[in-house]
């Protein structure tokens, strides 16, 4: 499901001053703006809509009632300890067995950062070991361990190999004589030698940031007071609305601070005064 298109518009993810001057030019009102707000009956049925819209009038995301079938998930969890537990069942066993998701293809982990127990980079090392644990042979290359099967993510553009930032694939094979490994991505064969596998990174988990303008069969996104640097409304709609369907791992408390906080895009740019004529240009 691509961002719902019957939500409000969702609070921006670009970067600080592209989101500051844009909130400033819809809030002078001298800009004519549209406001979407109205929910379509057709999109009622989903959760992940009707959350979505939750989220960006600043309410908690509601879960289904016990036992009902859903687009959306919410499991509560006690402290970082019984996420990391509740993450990786949910991941390799709980969503795999009861809807037939495949573990890698299917199922997409978000996070809001990188390092951390509940990091991108802890959770891609723990989910290599459980998911793909005995393939060879494998290569260790600027701290990252590759093996024919992993899921990896281009980190950058390569417009030589027609592969972009944020494009994900799978490694077919490593050809250790050679030293080169071969990629592909939506069917197609990339070659990489081993001294530009900086470009990749294992992407069973990835950061909600990466995952903008994507879309996944299944989301999972661990919640943690540990990433409360980054906890903020406009960064849990992203990872919100990336899902056609979505399970959320979290505290009570830390997703209520996700909910409330929108403290990045409160910057001074005196956009706004200027447009109602109040300030020099």
């Amino acid at each position: 499901m691509q961002p719902p298109a019957s939500a409000s518009p969702a609070p921006s993810s670009a970067s600080p001053s592209t989101a500051s001057n844009r909130a400033d030019l819809v809030g002078s009102a001298e800009v004519p703006t549209v406001r979407l707000t109205e929910i379509f009956r057709q999109a009622l049925s989903s959760r992940i809509v009707v959350n979505a819209h939750r989220i960006n009038q600043v309410g908690m995301p509601l879960a289904p009632a016990k036992g009902e079938t859903s687009d959306f998930y919410l499991i509560e969890a006690t402290d970082p300890e019984d996420i990391v537990a509740k993450l990786y069942a949910s991941v390799t066993t709980r969503i795999p067995r009861g809807f037939g998701f495949d573990p890698v293809e299917d199922i997409q982990v978000l996070a809001p950062m990188n390092r951390g127990g509940l990091g991108v980079q802890a959770i891609n090392v723990e989910l290599q070991r459980l998911l793909n644990p005995t393939a060879e042979p494998r290569v260790q290359k600027f701290g990252t361990t590759y093996a024919p099967g992993d899921k990896v993510l281009q980190r950058v553009n390569n417009y030589d190999k027609e592969v972009f930032n944020g494009d994900i694939g799978r490694i077919a094979s490593i050809d250790a004589e050679q030293s080169t490994v071969t990629a592909t991505f939506d069917g197609r064969a990339v070659e990489y030698d081993f001294g530009d596998l900086d470009e990749l990174a294992l992407a069973y988990a990835a950061s909600i940031h990466k995952s903008q303008g994507s879309e996944y069969p299944v989301v999972v996104i661990p919640l943690a007071m540990q990433h409360y640097q980054l906890l903020e409304r406009n960064l849990l709609y992203t990872a919100v609305t990336r899902g056609r369907k979505l399970v959320i791992i979290a505290e009570t408390k830390t997703l209520r601070m996700a909910v409330k906080r929108h403290e990045s895009q409160r910057r001074v740019t005196r956009l706004g005064e200027r447009l109602r004529g109040g300030g020099r240009g």
